[in-house]
């Protein structure tokens, strides 16, 4: 016999009202006004650092095949995103350079040459856009002809070495403009090694933002397309990224680069680890920032084009979970499309 929905039913003794006794979660959420009323989090154009990726030439516009709207600028084009970033309250910008294989080295050579690609368009930038902020990565694998982030003997990543051609690099990048070093190479005793660099050479007020917790991670592989270490890149990473099985090492990668002078701190890859950005900013507060990186960004596109989601609000959801995570602001290739739909939307 099936049960109806008769007076003597259960379902039909419970006194909903009784229970709830004025605990109506779902008052807030009835209409648009009453939601933006008590949002808790919200996504501004000052939360986000578009990354670039520089190449040489003139009027040069290369597409990235695994990296949807996302291309390689020559400078002089840079210059122009540049221009874009500013009317769009966009602060700051990132930079990474697709270096020509044949200016790689064994050593990373390039790395130090006062006038390579960074540096040259960092100055073309804050020249054209003097307010702009610019973070530029110190890390060797752009310039490597082996693809590691440091100096190999052998299979072997020497740390001490690496470091000291570092310092050398952030003092040449802060020397074109750089307002922000940002290490990315997970060297041990680098962010300390940089700042002493940095002081010695009067740079006192350009600051680090540390790549504190990067992980050896699956979702890099867009990126290494554009900065073209995908194909030159010998083995793995895991000897200096960190195990993604890890969260306390991060808390203790925190402790000791914000001893060694970090201004801010990142975590990369964002989504994936929401936790880790969240235990960072609650253990330290800190500035604290998350990369959203190219893996993460191809992927949320690469659904919206086939009709699975909606590429805008997956977007925006994705962003304001970094800020809810208590990410203080998002590195990602979404900037300047965000910042228009913000613009549009009158925020």
């Amino acid at each position: 016999m099936t049960q109806g929905h008769s007076d003597d039913h259960p379902a039909s003794h419970v006194d909903v009202a009784r229970i709830l006794q004025g605990r109506r979660m779902r008052r807030n959420r009835r209409t648009d006004w009453s939601r933006r009323l008590v949002r808790e989090n919200r996504i501004s154009t000052d939360d986000l650092i578009w990354p670039l990726f520089i190449l040489e030439g003139q009027n040069q516009r290369h597409p990235i095949a695994s990296m949807p709207e996302v291309e390689r600028l020559s400078v002089d084009l840079a210059v122009a995103a540049a221009e874009r970033a500013a009317r769009l309250g966009i602060p700051a910008l990132a930079l990474f350079p697709y270096t020509d294989p044949d200016l790689r080295d064994e050593h990373g050579s390039e790395a130090l040459n006062a006038d390579n690609l960074i540096c040259r368009a960092c100055r073309a930038i804050k020249q054209a856009v003097p307010d702009i902020g610019l973070i530029t990565d110190v890390a060797l694998d752009p310039y490597t002809s082996h693809g590691h982030d440091g100096l190999l003997d052998g299979d072997e990543i020497l740390n001490d070495a690496t470091v000291r051609r570092l310092v050398h690099q952030a003092i040449v990048q802060a020397e074109a403009g750089s307002d922000v070093i940002a290490p990315s190479d997970m060297m041990d005793g680098r962010v300390g090694a940089i700042r002493e660099g940095l002081d010695h050479a009067g740079f006192h007020n350009v600051q680090i933002m540390a790549y504190t917790a990067k992980y050896a991670s699956a979702f890099y592989g867009p990126f290494r397309d554009a900065v073209g270490t995908n194909k030159t890149l010998r083995g793995d990473k895991r000897t200096y990224q960190m195990d993604p099985a890890n969260t306390l090492e991060a808390l203790r990668e925190a402790e000791l680069d914000i001893a060694e002078g970090a201004d801010m701190i990142m975590v990369k890859p964002g989504m994936p680890y929401l936790d880790i950005v969240f235990r960072l900013k609650d253990q330290f507060g800190v500035p604290t920032f998350a990369y959203q990186v190219s893996g993460e960004y191809s992927m949320i596109h690469a659904a919206a084009r086939n009709g699975w989601i909606d590429l805008d609000r997956a977007m925006l959801e994705s962003l304001l979970a970094f800020k809810r995570a208590g990410a203080d602001g998002i590195l990602t290739y979404f900037a300047p499309r965000v910042a228009e739909l913000l613009a549009g939307q009158g925020s």
